[in-house]
């Protein structure tokens, strides 16, 4: 993404703490064998978000957009002992190595792993969710949000990915193409919202991470 250089980045990361084996295995699995494999969360992003999900300690949480699974395994670490993640993605083929390493962390019965459209499936869940991750179609970030806040518990946190969209939100509105107008549209309501305190990270791609009040 380019927002901090190489060294530094080399050096935040080695000041982080490492992530597990089964982890590691999948992060350099996507890289050799899955396409765009820049949407995988990665080492640093995925420990921010196991440090997250632990400070928080959430009984449900909801993840819109698995691609092939990191952040969902990374958001699982901290659920409590009966908690439940449900992850969702429109993409079937990648079902295969999100199960291979749902197992490979043994937190298969904590986590439910869905393939469909998340704006046909989100309004049918019957569950009031601790934290939402939202890193999908960025076309429909504006939806999910709105999908979602009612299913958040109060003092439950969205968190949503890829909200500095490789810098271009610093660019002109009226010039920019679609995707990252509707980010830039995304970024804005949540500040303007009273409903919640939000905190734009510069992390990686960014993370915007909002608290419903």
């Amino acid at each position: 993404m380019g927002f901090i250089n190489d060294e530094l980045d080399k050096y935040v990361c080695n000041h982080t703490e490492n992530e597990p084996d089964y982890l590691q295995e999948l992060n350099r699995k996507t890289h050799l064998e899955i396409l765009q494999p820049r949407m995988l969360s990665g080492h640093f992003q995925g420990r921010l978000l196991s440090l997250l999900s632990n400070m928080i300690q959430p009984e449900r949480i909801l993840e819109i957009g698995t691609y092939t699974g990191y952040s969902a395994l990374c958001l699982a670490e901290g659920l409590v002992e009966n908690g439940l993640l449900i992850t969702i993605d429109v993409n079937e083929e990648l079902e295969e190595i999100v199960n291979e390493f749902i197992e490979k962390s043994g937190k298969r019965s904590q986590i439910k792993n869905i393939v469909g459209d998340a704006t046909q499936i989100i309004p049918t869940l019957d569950e009031e969710f601790d934290i939402v991750f939202i890193d999908a179609d960025k076309r429909n970030y504006i939806h999910y949000y709105n999908l979602v806040f009612d299913k958040v518990k109060k003092g439950g946190y969205i968190i949503a990915d890829n909200v500095l969209w490789s810098g271009k939100v610093l660019e002109d509105y009226e010039k920019l193409d679609k995707s990252t107008q509707l980010i830039m549209d995304f970024n804005q309501l949540v500040h303007n919202d009273d409903r919640v305190q939000e905190v734009l990270l510069p992390i990686r791609d960014g993370i915007l991470i909002a608290r419903k009040k």
